[in-house]
C-alpha cells in the first residue's frame, strides 16, 4: 500500500502558509498535517480555527487537525467549522477520551487519537470502535527538527494489531523524526501515514523530490 504522505505545516514558511499548500498539493501531498499548539500541553504557540479556516479555501488537501492543547472538547466545534476533515487529540489531555473521539465523528469529521512517546496503549483496545487515525509521537511534541526516538516502533506494531480487530479502516500515522531513513522502518512496523515537517520542508531537494523520496524509501 502507498503511504500517505502528510507534510507538517510547522516546518513551512508561516509568512507564506496559503502559497506553500498550493505548492504541497502540486508537490503530490496527501494531507496537510495542522500542529495546533497552545504553550500549555506543549512548550509552543501555533495558530488555531481562525488561520485554518483562511487556509482552507487555498487547499483541497485533506486537513488533519492534531490537537496538542488543553481541553480539546471546548473547541471541537470550532476546529470543525473552519473545514478541518479529521481532528487528533491526546489521550493525555482527555480524560474521557470515548466521549471526545464521539463528539468528532458526530460532528462528521474522522477522529483521531494521539499517544505521546512515554505513553502506553493500554486505553486503546476500549476506544478502538471510535478511532479512524491512531497517531504516535516520535519526539516529544512541541517542536519540529527532533530526533526519532526508536523506542516507538514496537508500539507501532502493537496499534496494527489492535487496529486489525475492527472492521473498519484505522490510519496508523507517526510523528517526529521521519525522513527517508525513519520512514520505512515505521511502514514495516505497521504505520501508513507520514507525518513530515523538515524532510519536506528544508530537505535536499524541491517539495515533489523529497515527498518522493519519502515514498521510494519504503519500496
Amino acid at each position: 500500500m502507498t503511504p500517505v504522505v502528510a507534510p507538517s505545516i510547522l516546518s513551512a514558511d508561516f509568512a507564506h502558509l496559503a502559497s506553500e499548500l498550493q505548492a504541497l498539493e502540486a508537490a503530490g501531498a496527501d494531507w496537510v498535517h495542522l500542529d495546533v499548539m497552545d504553550g500549555h500541553f506543549v512548550p509552543n504557540l501555533t495558530f488555531g480555527p481562525p488561520v485554518i479556516k483562511t487556509l482552507r479555501a487555498n487547499s483541497r488537501l485533506t486537513f488533519d487537525a492534531h490537537l496538542m492543547i488543553t481541553n480539546p472538547d471546548s473547541m471541537l466545534d470550532m476546529f470543525a467549522n473552519a473545514g478541518c476533515d479529521s481532528i487528533t487529540v491526546h489521550i493525555e489531555t482527555c480524560p474521557h477520551i470515548h466521549r471526545t473521539l464521539s463528539r468528532i465523528r458526530s460532528l462528521g469529521l474522522k477522529a483521531g487519537v494521539a499517544f505521546n512517546p512515554a505513553t502506553s496503549l493500554h486505553a486503546l483496545p476500549h476506544i478502538i470502535d471510535e478511532v479512524d487515525l491512531i497517531l504516535l509521537m516520535a519526539v516529544n511534541p512541541g517542536f519540529g527538527g527532533q530526533r526519532f526516538i526508536p523506542a516507538v516502533l514496537p508500539k507501532i506494531v502493537q496499534a496494527r494489531e489492535i487496529a486489525d480487530s475492527v472492521a473498519h479502516h484505522v490510519h496508523i500515522s507517526v510523528d517526529g523524526g521521519i525522513d527517508p531513513n525513519t520512514a520505512p522502518l515505521v511502514l514495516n512496523a505497521g504505520a501508513n501515514v507520514l507525518v513530515a515537517g523538515n524532510a519536506i520542508f528544508h530537505g535536499p531537494g524541491n517539495y515533489a523530490d523529497n515527498i518522493r523520496a519519502l515514498r521510494s524509501a519504503t519500496q
